[in-house]
């Protein structure tokens, strides 16, 4: 029976070396995050079970593996912010559609064009620049992380990247063809080639670029509670547990709520558990911190809700400040978030932070948010 491989190799010639190997026996890779220690790397590998490993010295075979089923692919870790991982397990049918389905939006011509990969390879946003390279026959350089001048030289007039939006803000979007956004909410100001992308560790990757799903890929609100559900060739087999979550149309819930404008296109809010009510108010991050991030004092800002027993939740707002020695003020900020949201949804207190807390692929760990206020200011 096939096996899976895990992949403990930083990116480059030997990981694609490694994937190549494990693919033409018809086995699957599960990718290992590099950032983890040896330990926490062994915890992932207990739960998701490979039965070989490739690392430094070679493929090795790892005691409690367990088979995959024929045509499995890949098990990617999920990036959940709590608990153990689930193993999203892709079959290369799925990768083939992602990989056909994302070059076809972005026209790109394998004879012409060039990827670069520079995210996490345990995270599917980066892992897939890799395999549509393979299986679309396009060049693809693969570095080992995300490094502004490694990713610069890297750079020209044909080369595609796959970045988040904090890496974008620490290279020129000018100096690549596309750049393909996901992982995080989009810079205020969107640069012409860049493409906002939707998508999960669920769905081998981004399904909808600028709202306009990919082609094969369905897309629908839920009329009650506005959850998304996607549909599509792209969509995970089930878990490594064997537990699938698609229904029996073949529909994934996302559990992010979201909605179709006049245009048609998605609109994506947020995570469901992110929506804060305040005073019998609903009121979504995401616009919000893009109100805030629009003002030239602030240069990222996160928003949660905290319990409050006059408003039930009230808005509170994390920000970096783009001068240290001058944070906003909260009256400040409190006017640009009514003014461009809503007077309900503007922040009842500001934290001002050295940083926020995120994820390696960028997403803000809201999570963490409320152990930045300081000890009896909740």
């Amino acid at each position: 029976m096939p096996e899976l491989v895990a992949i403990d190799l930083p990116g480059g010639a030997p990981f694609v070396a490694a994937l190549r190997r494990a693919w033409d026996r018809g086995d699957a890779v599960l990718p290992l995050d590099q950032r983890l220690s040896a330990p926490a790397k062994e915890a992932v590998a207990a739960h998701l079970r490979p039965g070989l490993v490739a690392d430094g010295d070679g493929e090795h075979r790892r005691r409690g593996g367990a088979p995959v089923e024929d045509g499995d692919a890949l098990v990617v870790a999920t990036s959940g912010t709590t608990g153990e991982p689930k193993g999203v397990v892709l079959t290369y049918d799925a990768v083939v559609a992602s990989a056909l389905a994302t070059s076809a939006r972005l026209e790109v011509d394998p004879a012409r064009h060039r990827w670069l990969a520079c995210l996490p390879l345990n995270h599917v946003g980066g892992l897939s620049v890799v395999t549509r390279s393979l299986l679309t026959g396009t060049a693809c350089a693969v570095l080992p992380g995300f490094d502004a001048e490694a990713v610069l030289a890297e750079s020209g007039p044909d080369v595609l990247v796959s970045l988040v939006a904090t890496a974008l803000r620490r290279v020129p979007a000018a100096a690549f063809r596309t750049v393909v956004l996901g992982g995080s909410a989009p810079p205020v100001e969107t640069p012409p080639n860049a493409v906002i992308t939707y998508g999960l560790t669920e769905t081998g990757s981004g399904v909808v670029y600028d709202g306009v799903p990919l082609d094969g890929v369905q897309v629908a609100v839920d009329p009650d509670t506005s959850e998304i559900r996607l549909r599509g060739p792209m969509l995970l087999r089930a878990y490594r547990d064997g537990t699938c979550p698609l229904d029996g149309e073949g529909w994934f819930r996302t559990g992010d709520a979201g909605d179709i404008d006049a245009a048609g296109r998605l609109r994506v809010r947020g995570r469901m558990g992110d929506m804060i009510v305040t005073g019998g108010e609903n009121v979504w991050p995401g616009p919000v911190e893009a109100a805030l991030r629009a003002h030239p004092a602030v240069a990222e800002a996160a928003v949660a809700g905290v319990p409050d027993p006059e408003w039930g939740q009230r808005v509170v707002a994390w920000v970096v400040p783009a001068d240290p020695a001058r944070p906003p003020t909260l009256e400040t900020l409190r006017e640009v978030v009514a003014e461009r949201v809503a007077p309900y949804a503007a922040p009842r207190r500001v934290v001002v932070v050295a940083a926020l807390p995120r994820t390696a692929i960028g997403k803000v760990r809201r999570d963490l948010l409320a152990g930045s206020i300081p000890e009896g200011e909740g």
